[in-house]
């Protein structure tokens, strides 16, 4: 069986690579095929990561295990087969932590065939800026629970409180 995985970088203009790559191959492997496939040597560190419907990011699958334990998902561990069970399920890939290329990752079709010629490149459409666009990270805005402890106390100067007290 041959997966035909859809890969689109996140730039402002499109750019798209569809690679057709075994489905017995690991992610690490598929690392290698997308990178070369957008122009990169595929020496950077890089991570794929699980997503649902929305492309809302969920857990790492890092090119190398950096746990505590030694026990964690990496690329090398995961088939291609067990991540994309159905056309549709999607992965965000994030090459170059430096400048963060950030790719959308989608199988687009199974189909029933063997070729030894894997992995091909069945598309290729756009060209790959010379530089990654600028990321913007938000997150949900924080209650400060310091102001709390600050208006509590109120105290202008720490020389005005009594440490002997304590």
């Amino acid at each position: 069986m041959a997966y035909r995985i859809r890969i689109i970088l996140d730039v402002k203009d499109d750019v798209i690579r569809d690679l057709i790559v075994d489905k017995s191959i690991n992610l690490e492997e598929l690392h290698f095929v997308i990178a070369k496939s957008f122009g990169f040597k595929g020496q950077e560190m890089a991570s794929f990561y699980k997503t649902d419907a929305n492309w809302e990011q969920g857990d790492e699958i890092p090119l190398f295990d950096m746990s505590e334990h030694g026990d964690s998902l990496t690329m090398n561990s995961c088939i291609v087969a067990d991540i994309f069970k159905n056309v549709g399920d999607k992965l965000i890939y994030v090459y170059d932590f430096m400048a963060l290329w950030t790719f959308f990752v989608e199988l687009s079709e199974i189909k029933d065939t063997t070729n030894d010629e894997l992995p091909i490149l069945a598309l290729s459409f756009g060209n790959v800026p010379d530089e990654a666009p600028e990321k913007e990270f938000k997150s949900e805005k924080l209650t400060d629970d310091f102001d709390a402890f600050d208006d509590e106390n109120d105290l202008e100067n720490i020389d005005d409180f009594d440490f002997e007290n304590y």
